[in-house]
């Protein structure tokens, strides 16, 4: 094995951590019969010679060593190496990525097209592995096949005539997965491959197999859903639910179907269907051969691999099909924009008896509400009830979903409530490194205004070290939290300013800058004076906003603020001004500061200014050619910024509405506040541009800041408010307006 290898010239080569010359290390690893080290030898591989997916030329040259080990039977783990080389190849670079490659991205292409060419071309020995006597080889050779071959019909023949046969679950649902993956890949297919699964979906033997069956219906080919999706899938979940647990046993799916599937049919060819089905079969974090799979070795290793494998084995301990969440989640991919369909099935779920059932609804509830709009209101009192099972996993993920939720966690208000009031010793974390936080149930109770928060802040804020996040729920409070302002002025005179003086103010200030509690104004200046050099700028900043959301209630801090706006062209000048003008209400004074900020190098301290003079109002008249002028920049931030400060000081909504909603269809990010001027300016005309892009907006299921493979801890709470702008924007307008 590895002949050549050592005739490489490895060492002129890199990875992602400098040389190559550890690859031949690694490779022989991967053949070690030792388990620990077949692990680790992957790990490196994932983490150097593949990084993130990427390929190096080291990466090129591993591929002929690679097929060497996949078709050695006496080498163990195989179908990891599998699952390795159709990552190394799977790379597809579509016409549109090559319109976007720049010279320095050429080498890296030109690497991504070799390695899909050099798996490509061997790929033809995973027809061999899908009948290997290794259940994990057979487990990563159907979507290796999917994924690469070339003769996409011949593929499928194979999945559709290896399913019958195959006597392992989990290989069966990776057989179907593979099927979704080349109609996706092919889409003349989809077709073919949608009769194949409707089949299955309605006669496989096995509960689990109909599931995955319609997972990937819904992906390539969602019009053969059947109507009553839901109670389908949902009586396909009790079923798994009360078999005694998958064996190789099982009954007919038919008179001639054979086991494993459905008797084929010279007029149905074999055809796809879309992603689900689980990439690696859920390991004990133990060392375990299992006798009865077949399945090799592992062991547990601190690599990264190991850890995954480590923290899936706790997750799956004790499932009967511990793949039945993956499908669902790729049946809820598939559903996409049916939200009534999903929420009635998510409810479902969520109604089991099985906890590890309603803490993968919990999961997927979140991720469904934080990408769709829709009426939540039964999901959201479901994920409520989670709160008092006594399964901590279970609380704990609707407590984190239950936060993200604002508003929309309403309706399970009380259920949060009593969680909190049963646990005070859950009401802040610690954690080995940083700063205490606010638990979650806290932070959800706090985002909802509700004062039965009230009681774990003050208690936050007896503790020696403040939470980072109290100020955060202060501000969502309001007034609610007023009667915190005495212990938040205490703490505050309490700080040292030393260099920790940022970390231990800065949330005491946020929430006296909430309640506009003027009172501390004296422990705020004190903050503003003595703000030492680490991180000072930022502490003066805080002290600034705080003061300015006093006004008047801070005029002793007049003379400091009026010091601070003679070194105009900074941003702390521009910021003193605008918290003198809060205070003072003197134009005069922090008008020029805000006309020199105005013309500032940086675009932050641009953007500062422009808003500051908005704030002026017509007091600020003589800018509005200034801010006409910056319509044109090529920041569209500091066009937005420029334009409603145009509208503020000039009262003209012609060229400022223009330039708005010209933003609003560049950047979805800026679309809160555009629609914040645009409900400030009061009702749009009726048959305007503006109402034609808010109905538009308020008609949409997605949500505007929605994406894919990631989001922010506050995107449904900023979806919301665009879309009460968008109403207070729209109301008053004549017919057909939305309120």
């Amino acid at each position: 094995m590895f002949s050549g290898i050592d005739e490489v010239d490895w060492a002129s080569m890199e990875h992602a951590y400098g040389p190559a010359d550890d690859v031949p290390e690694l490779l022989r690893g991967l053949a070690s019969a030792d388990p620990a080290e077949r692990e680790a030898a992957l790990d490196g591989m994932y983490g150097a010679v593949h990084h993130q997916g990427d390929v190096y030329a080291c990466t090129l040259a591993c591929i002929p060593f690679l097929f060497e080990l996949v078709v050695d039977p006496g080498v163990q783990d195989r179908g990891g190496v599998v699952e390795l080389l159709t990552s190394i190849g799977g790379f597809d670079l579509d016409e549109d990525d090559e319109a976007e490659i720049d010279e320095d991205e050429i080498e890296g292409a030109a690497n991504y097209a070799m390695a899909a060419a050099a798996v490509t071309a061997g790929a033809g020995v995973f027809f061999e592995l899908i009948a290997d006597e290794d259940p994990g080889v057979r487990l990563a050779a159907p979507l290796a096949l999917a994924t690469l071959h070339r003769h996409p019909v011949r593929v499928l023949a194979l999945l559709r005539e290896r399913l019958p046969v195959e006597p392992d679950e989990e290989v069966r649902l990776a057989l179907v997965e593979a099927a979704g993956r080349v109609a996706l890949r092919h889409r003349p297919l989809a077709e073919r491959v949608g009769k194949w699964l409707g089949l299955l979906a309605e006669r496989a033997d096995s509960p689990g197999l109909r599931l995955a069956a319609l997972a990937q219906l819904a992906r390539c080919s969602p019009d053969g859903l059947p109507g009553d999706v839901v109670p389908v899938v949902a009586g396909l979940l009790r079923e798994m639910r009360s078999a005694p647990e998958e064996s190789g046993d099982r009954g007919d799916g038919g008179e001639h179907a054979p086991p494993g599937g459905i008797a084929a049919r010279e007029d149905d060819e074999p055809e796809p269907g879309p992603d689900p089905a689980p990439d690696a079969e859920p390991v004990d974090p133990e060392p375990v051969a299992s006798a009865e799979t077949g399945r090799c070795e592992h062991v547990a290793t601190p690599t990264l691999v190991g850890q995954l494998r480590s923290l899936s084995a706790q997750e799956n301990a004790g499932r009967g099909a511990p793949w039945a969440a993956d499908l669902l989640r790729t049946l809820h991919v598939g559903l996409d924009d049916r939200v009534g369909d999903r929420t009635a099935l998510l409810a479902d779920q969520l109604r089991s008896p099985d906890r590890r059932q309603r803490i993968d609804a919990v999961r997927m509830s979140g991720g469904l509400i934080r990408a769709w709009r829709g009426p939540y209101e039964e999901l959201v009192a479901l994920v409520g009830e989670q709160l008092s099972d006594p399964e901590p996993r279970l609380a704990e993920a609707a407590s984190h979903v239950l936060e993200e939720l604002f508003g929309l966690a309403a309706p399970a208000a009380d259920a949060l409530a009593a969680r909190l009031a049963a646990d005070p010793g859950s009401w802040v974390r610690t954690w080995a490194s940083g700063p205490p936080g606010l638990s979650s149930t806290v932070k959800a109770l706090a985002r909802l205004g509700d004062a039965r928060a009230v009681p774990a802040l003050a208690g936050a804020l007896e503790l020696p070290e403040v939470a980072h996040d109290v100020g955060f729920a202060v501000g969502h409070l309001g007034a609610a939290a007023r009667p915190l302002a005495g212990a938040l002025r205490r703490r505050l005179a309490e700080v040292e300013l030393d260099e920790g003086a940022y970390d231990r103010a800065s949330p005491l200030l946020a929430g006296l800058t909430a309640l506009r509690a003027g009172e501390a104004a004296p422990e705020v200046l004190r903050v503003l004076r003595g703000a030492p050099e680490y991180r000072g700028e930022w502490l003066r900043t805080a002290a600034l906003r705080a003061l300015g959301a006093f006004g008047p209630a801070a005029r002793e801090a007049v003379p400091e603020l009026r010091a601070l706006v003679r070194r105009p062209g900074t941003a702390s000048a521009t910021e003193a001004a605008e918290a003198l003008w809060a205070v003072s209400g003197d134009a005069e004074a922090v008008l020029p500061v805000l006309i020199e900020g105005l013309q500032s190098d940086q675009v932050h301290d641009r953007r500062a200014a422009a808003v500051a003079l908005g704030a002026l109002g017509p007091r600020a008249a003589v800018v509005a050619p200034r801010l006409r002028g910056l319509l044109a920049h090529e920041e569209l931030w500091l066009r937005v910024d420029a334009a409603i400060a145009l509208w503020e000081v000039s009262g003209r909504t012609r060229e400022t509405v223009g330039a708005l909603l010209t933003a609003w269809e560049q950047n979805r990010h800026v679309r809160v506040r555009v629609a914040e001027c645009l409900a400030r300016m009061g009702p749009v005309p009726e048959g305007s541009a503006a109402a034609h892009v808010l109905r538009s907006e308020l008609v949409s299921v997605r949500r505007h800041n929605a994406m894919d493979g990631g989001y922010g801890s506050h995107d449904i709470h900023e979806d919301e408010k665009l879309l009460a702008l968008c109403r207070q924007a729209l109301r008053g307008t004549a017919k057909g307006s939305t309120s």
